[in-house]
């Protein structure tokens, strides 16, 4: 690798990224706990951390090998184009674009190229957003990119850390620059997700992180702000009830600029961000959902449409996750393998209990009580049989509880389920809703085999490779990736559109990354979302919706 000092590559981008997460890992409760503008939700540092995973995951696939800044770059501008969560997902997401756009070609990036790519992304961001507020991540970027403007052509490690020291500042202002930050005493959320990941830019060409005075978190005498619109200066997103967002396919610049028009009078937080391949995502603020979703369908194309209603999801804050308590309150419980598979889960708002090693009925029974809600919904992930699960259930319910354990035989079943969790329905709806998606989400697994043995499709011995569908030998393979793209082409056989893989602890590095080339090649209509799962049970685990 390059001397960091002077230029960096895309190796060491990816050391950036990984300390990105780390960083909004370590903080994302802060900055959810600081989030009061547009929507005072409390999600601003899971949608950061969401959306760079998504990031992340693209460049494990989609750039495995790359070692050239562009090539990397532009992995993650579209890993988190299409894993962006929330609006400020989408202008992390914008944001990336814009370094891809003003690095593409590049190998290398130096001190000159980095200020250059800092502008033109605080510009695109800009222009994405239909009334970009002071006070806000908008804000800071700009203010990084005039640091590194301001560094000229310097070294890449102080126009790095130019840019990094005027965000710091542009941060602190931001109390100032918005009542609602003011009257809570607090910074921006989304501006401080951003000086995290420009910190650990600074990291990554130095060697060493800022050492920055504490962020404003709270102001005695003003107790936060937590809903409604300030009485000043436009409606911001306080005022609405719902966040839409989807993609729009099949459509133009004219078309996609009417609908930004319209969005605009339906509500505000609009941002019409496009990936530069004909494709755009979609964000909006608003109290008429229904009229939002009808503007997008006649711009072109929509998928993955996203309905989230403020109100109800702020009850899902009290009612769902590790520490969800009080009558009337319900929660969703995981049973989950592996790091990075409970953060999916904990990510979502599930409170899990970990089954690394074998659980009992005790194990999953003490958890269901320590929630302390009235309704629990269990997502029991093929860790216990049927009759187990029965036993705990009878053992859970009482007067003061209500237990249901929905048919989720595997990790990416229980995923499927819990993304379609309302807890403002009935819980018998919110249930039968969420066993659909369960159901409708067939899935498979890849090992390997430690005994001979008898399976459907013939006589497998140790070492082999084994693909199951269900609980089903349907692949024997002396190869793994062999066994695994005969496996995705059995399950994709009856049709799908979207594949999700959970890769285990164990798996050979590069496994998911050939998988996913293969359904690239062969069934090019199905996209694919890889995580890091870490568990030890499957070297790979996989879905299919």
């Amino acid at each position: 690798m390059l001397e960091v000092g002077e230029a960096v590559d895309g190796t060491a981008l990816r050391r950036w990224v990984d300390l990105g997460l780390r960083a909004l890992a370590e903080r994302r409760d802060e900055i959810n706990s600081l989030n009061v503008f547009p929507v005072p939700d409390g999600d601003t540092g899971t949608n950061l951390l969401v959306t760079l995973r998504s990031a992340a995951a693209e460049l494990d696939t989609g750039a495995a090998d790359a070692e050239d800044v562009a090539t990397v770059v532009g992995a993650l501008a579209r890993g988190a184009f299409h894993g962006a969560r929330g609006n400020s997902g989408v202008i992390l997401a914008q944001m990336l674009r814009g370094l891809a756009d003003a690095l593409d070609g590049a190998v290398v990036v130096d001190g000159a190229a980095l200020g250059r790519a800092w502008r033109h992304a605080a510009d695109l961001v800009t222009r994405a957003l239909s009334c970009p507020a002071e006070g806000t991540i908008v804000s800071v970027l700009h203010a990084a990119a005039d640091g590194a403007h301001a560094a000229g052509s310097g070294s890449l490690v102080t126009v790095a850390t130019a840019a990094a020291d005027a965000a710091a500042e542009a941060l602190q202002r931001t109390t100032a620059q918005l009542d609602v930050l003011a009257e809570a005493g607090v910074v921006d959320a989304g501006g401080l997700g951003l000086l995290l990941l420009l910190d650990a830019f600074v990291e990554t060409v130095s060697g060493r992180r800022p050492d920055r005075a504490p962020i404003a978190t709270s102001r005695p005498g003003a107790p936060a702000r937590r809903g409604g619109h300030n009485g000043h200066g436009p409606r911001h997103g306080g005022d609405q009830d719902f966040e839409v967002m989807y993609f729009v396919e099949g459509s133009d610049t004219a078309r996609m600029d009417t609908l930004r028009t319209r969005l605009d009078a339906l509500g505000d937080s609009v941002a019409v961000v496009g990936d530069g391949a004909g494709s755009w995502s979609v964000h909006v603020h608003c109290c008429d959902a229904g009229a939002a979703v009808e503007a997008g369908l006649e711009a072109g194309r929509l998928h993955q449409v996203t309905v989230t209603c403020f109100a109800l999801e702020a009850q899902q804050r009290i009612g769902v996750g590790p520490v969800a308590s009080g009558a009337g309150s319900r929660s969703v419980l995981a049973v989950v393998a592996g790091d990075g598979t409970a953060e999916l889960f904990e990510a979502e708002g599930a409170a899990i209990v970990r089954a690394d090693d074998p659980i009992t009925r005790r194990h999953l029974l003490d958890a269901i009580r320590r929630l302390g809600s009235r309704d629990v919904m269990v997502l029991p992930n093929g860790a216990l049989p049927a009759q187990e699960l029965v036993a705990v259930g009878a053992a859970a319910r009482d007067h003061r509880r209500e237990v249901m354990f929905l048919p989720c035989s595997s990790m990416v079943q229980g995923l499927a389920s819990l993304a379609v969790h309302d807890p403002g329905r009935d819980a018998a709806d919110d249930a039968f809703a969420m066993s659909e998606a369960a159901a409708a989400t067939r899935w498979g697994s890849l090992r390997i085999a430690n005994e001979r043995a008898l399976t459907w499709v013939g006589t497998c011995e140790p070492g082999h490779s084994l693909g199951l569908s269900g609980h089903d030998v349907v692949v024997i393979e002396h190869d793994l990736v062999t066994a695994g793209a005969s496996l995705l082409d059995k399950v994709l056989a009856a049709g799908g559109e979207l594949v999700t893989m959970l890769v285990g602890f164990d798996a050979p590095d590069g496994l998911a990354e050939r998988l996913t080339r293969h359904v690239n090649d062969r069934h090019p209509e199905v996209e694919v979302l890889v995580y890091h799962g870490g568990q030890r049970s499957d070297l790979l685990q996989l879905g299919v919706e």
